[in-house]
């Protein structure tokens, strides 16, 4: 069955890039082209535009809200022609934004039972890399694995997406083995890669790993420093998905904090900004935050 992907999209060429290394990772998917506008949209010349010729406040918020409507169902068509051209069923969602919408692109792919959702990273990687507030509110809050597509890929990272191993940062953790569980789903007929990045810190049992229905499996350990964490242990990830020419790397999550907001980790937000690919994280499998956040209001063309 085709993996069903929500993907967060707001026209630009970074999210254009979300759009085609998706197609890339998971052909025939079927795709959401999660679309969220919040006015005012537009600069300051068309706003008075817009107001001239109304003679009442609401008449003038009226028609930023058409004008926005219309604009955000026009940008998230693009999306879809995209997607569409790429080989993905695909359709659009466009809603109305009070703000948080790392939250509501959450709650959509809650609501449209998405397998996984996609957002990409702004800038480039390493010291430099920024995920942007609603890649990185969407990373901290979704309960759905979540794959972050850096823009730009080189020319080797992007020729990996179509046929490279799935590296798996395996540590024998809880976390590390509903990584396993999610990338062995995801990526049923890919090769997975589990790396174990010896730090002195990895229990001895962290070969004994779980089956991954029938998806095949080659270990591999990378030496590391002892005092190795969070940084160290993510760029020790990253050369290995480099040497191994990876198209994906996965990493766990730690599951949630008394207040509900999810904790990363410090291996896998370092891994986000320093992985110099696509990074899936896998929500560990106890996290069911209680998020409070307007209700998201789609509509479908």
């Amino acid at each position: 069955m085709p993996n069903r992907v929500l993907i967060g999209y707001d026209g630009s060429p970074a999210a254009n890039a979300v759009i085609d290394a998706g197609a890339q990772l998971f052909p025939h998917a079927q795709a959401w082209i999660a679309h969220l506008w919040t006015p005012p949209f537009a600069s300051t010349s068309l706003r008075q535009r817009l107001w001239t010729g109304t003679s009442h406040v609401n008449e003038f918020v009226e028609a930023v809200e058409r004008e926005g409507e219309r604009e955000a169902e026009r940008i998230a068509a693009i999306g879809v022609t995209l997607a569409q051209a790429a080989g993905w069923h695909a359709e659009p969602l466009v809603a109305r934004s009070y703000a948080g919408e790392g939250l509501q692109l959450t709650e959509a792919a809650e609501k449209m039972d998405a397998d996984l959702m996609l957002v990409g990273s702004r800038g480039l990687g390493g010291a430099r890399a920024v995920l942007g507030s609603v890649s990185d509110m969407a990373v901290h809050y979704t309960t759905r694995p979540i794959l972050v597509i850096p823009h730009p890929l080189l020319a080797a990272e992007y020729a990996a997406l179509a046929t490279g191993p799935v590296l798996v940062g395996f540590d024998g953790s809880d976390g590390a083995r509903t990584a396993l569980a999610t990338a062995a789903r995801l990526f049923p007929t890919r090769t997975l890669k589990l790396v174990t990045i010896d730090d002195g810190q990895v229990p001895d049992d962290a070969a004994n790993t779980p089956p991954t229905g029938g998806a095949p499996v080659t270990r591999l350990r990378v030496p590391g420093r002892h005092d190795a964490r969070g940084r160290a242990v993510a760029e020790a990830l990253a050369g290995c998905a480099r040497d191994q020419a990876a198209a994906v790397v996965v990493v766990g999550t730690r599951g949630r904090s008394a207040v509900r907001q999810i904790l990363l980790g410090s291996v896998a937000m370092a891994t986000l900004h320093h992985a110099y690919r696509p990074v899936l994280l896998a929500p560990a499998a106890n996290r069911n935050p209680q998020i409070t956040s307007p209700t998201v209001a789609t509509s479908h063309q």
